[in-house]
């Protein structure tokens, strides 16, 4: 019987296929693994940033601002990642939010996160 993947590894899964230079938010992964709350997201890439693989730097909350960047081992990592990726941030908001957002629903709704 295949053991069914953790909370954490879903949300982990999901942020990993976040394209380079886009942003997602917590909701909209909270919104495409249908379990728990945008919240929970939040704790679970609070536990993250000694895993390799996992761009928590890509999610943001739902206005754009970089929310989690005190989790991260400086106040402007999160920022100065982004900016490596493309992604213009001011004011600890990413610059033109809409077009940078991208949402887990693009990965199809026959995607696994683990086969």
């Amino acid at each position: 019987m295949k053991e069914q993947p953790s909370y954490y590894d879903l949300v982990y899964a999901v942020v990993r296929q976040v394209p380079r230079g886009r942003v997602t938010n917590y909701g909209a992964i909270a919104d495409f693994i249908a379990l728990g709350s945008s919240r929970m997201v939040g704790w679970a890439l609070n536990n993250c940033h000694q895993m390799d693989g996992v761009p928590a730097h890509r999610v943001v909350n739902r206005k754009g601002e970089l929310s989690g960047r005190h989790h991260f081992q400086t106040p402007t990592l999160m920022q100065e990642l982004l900016e490596n990726e493309g992604v213009k941030v001011e004011n600890d908001c990413v610059v033109d939010f809409k077009t940078h957002f991208w949402h887990p629903s693009e990965l199809g709704e026959n995607w696994e996160a683990f086969e």
